[in-house]
C-alpha cells in the first residue's frame, strides 16, 4: 500500500469494500493536550516571544552595619531576556478527477474493474475523504515538528521558517544518559536539576515512545498477585515534587524522555486575513479536476524552556 503524489484518479486510487483502517501509529497527543488544530493562540507575524525570563541572585546573608546602613548601597537591576520562536507553514495540495468523484459505486478487485454489487465502497466523496487524510497528516507533522522541530528564521522569501520543537528548545535541564538504560536514578536526577532552576511543577507530563514507556511500566509498576489478571500500565507517578502524568507519544524519539510543563504550552496561529487559522480553498480549475490546498501558519510556544526536562541517549534495546 503505496501514497501517490499528484491527481487522484479512479485508476492510481482505485474504490476497495470493506471498513476503512488508518495504518500505522498516528496518535497525536501533545498536540491535542495543547489544543489541536483549532485552539491555541494567535500572533500577527511569523517570530512571535513565547517567555521574557529573570532571575534572582543566589541567596545570601546581607551583613549591613548600622553605619553602612545610613547610606543606600549601589541599586541592583534585574535584566530581563527575551526568547522567541517561529510559526511555520502548514500547507498540502487536494486534486480529485470529476471522473474519479464520479465512479464512487465502482469497485476494484485485483486491480481490475469489479461490480459495484460486491460490496459496499464507503467512501462516497473522494474529495471530503482526500481533505480529511491531508489534515490528518498536517496533525501528524505538527506533532512531529513541535516536539523535534529545529529552529530557523525566515530571513527571505527563499529561506523556510521552522519552529522549534520543545526537545530542541530544552537545554537547561537536560541529563545525558550516555546509553544507560531508563532508570529511577535518571528520573530522579533530572526532577532535581529542573527542582534546582525553578520549574513550577503546576501540570507536568511525561512523554515517551513506546520502548521507553514500557521501561517506565517495569520500573514503577506493582501488579498484585492474581490467577487471572497480569501486567501494570503505568499512567502517573508520584514523585517528591509532583504527580506526572506518562504518556505514550509515538513522534517522541525512542532514546529521549521528555517532562512537560503542559500549562505553558500551546499552539501560536498567524492567521491569514479573511481565511481563518488552517482553512482549505479551492484552486482555479484548469480542467475536469476539482484542485484545493490546506494552509497554515503555525508554530510552538512552549513558554519558559527552564520549565521542561529531558533524558537523552538512553538506551533502545
Amino acid at each position: 500500500m503505496a501514497n501517490t503524489t499528484g491527481m487522484a484518479t479512479l485508476w492510481n486510487c482505485p474504490n476497495y469494500v470493506g471498513e476503512l483502517f488508518l495504518i500505522g501509529a498516528n496518535q497525536t497527543p501533545f498536540l491535542n493536550m495543547i489544543g489541536g488544530l483549532t485552539g491555541g493562540r494567535q500572533y500577527q507575524a511569523f517570530d512571535f516571544p513565547t517567555a521574557q525570563p529573570w532571575a534572582l541572585n543566589s541567596a545570601s546573608q546581607p551583613a549591613i552595619d548600622e553605619n553602612t546602613s545610613a547610606t543606600a548601597p549601589t541599586a541592583t537591576t534585574f535584566v530581563r531576556g527575551q526568547d522567541t520562536n517561529t510559526v511555520q507553514i502548514f500547507q498540502r495540495a487536494v486534486n480529485v478527477s470529476y471522473a474519479k468523484q464520479s465512479t464512487s459505486r465502482v469497485v476494484a478487485a485485483d486491480g481490475t474493474t469489479g461490480d459495484a454489487m460486491l460490496g459496499t465502497q464507503p467512501v462516497n466523496d473522494e474529495v471530503d475523504f482526500q481533505i480529511q487524510g491531508n489534515l490528518r497528516q498536517v496533525s501528524l507533522d505538527a506533532e512531529y515538528s513541535f516536539f523535534r522541530g529545529t529552529y530557523q528564521q525566515a530571513t527571505d522569501a527563499d529561506t523556510a521558517a521552522k519552529t522549534r520543537g520543545i526537545i530542541t528548545a530544552t537545554t537547561t535541564n537536560a541529563v545525558n544518559a550516555a546509553s544507560a538504560a531508563l532508570s529511577k536514578d535518571l528520573i530522579d536526577q533530572l526532577l532535581r536539576t529542573m527542582a534546582a532552576t525553578g520549574s513550577i511543577f503546576v501540570n507536568p507530563v511525561i512523554f515517551v515512545n513506546a520502548f521507553q514507556k514500557q521501561k517506565i511500566s517495569s520500573i514503577y509498576g506493582y501488579a498484585p498477585e492474581s490467577r487471572n489478571v497480569g501486567g501494570v500500565n503505568i499512567s502517573q507517578i508520584e514523585t517528591d515534587f509532583a504527580m506526572l502524568g506518562v504518556v505514550w507519544a509515538p513522534q517522541m524519539p525512542t532514546d529521549t524522555l521528555l517532562i512537560a510543563e503542559m500549562s505553558v504550552c500551546a499552539p501560536v496561529f498567524c492567521p491569514v486575513h479573511g481565511k481563518g487559522l488552517l482553512f482549505y480553498e479551492e484552486l482555479s480549475k484548469t480542467g475536469a479536476a476539482e484542485k484545493g490546498q490546506i494552509y497554515g501558519q503555525m508554530g510552538l510556544d512552549y513558554g519558559p524552556e527552564e520549565y521542561h526536562g529531558k533524558i537523552t541517549s538512553l538506551a533502545t534495546s
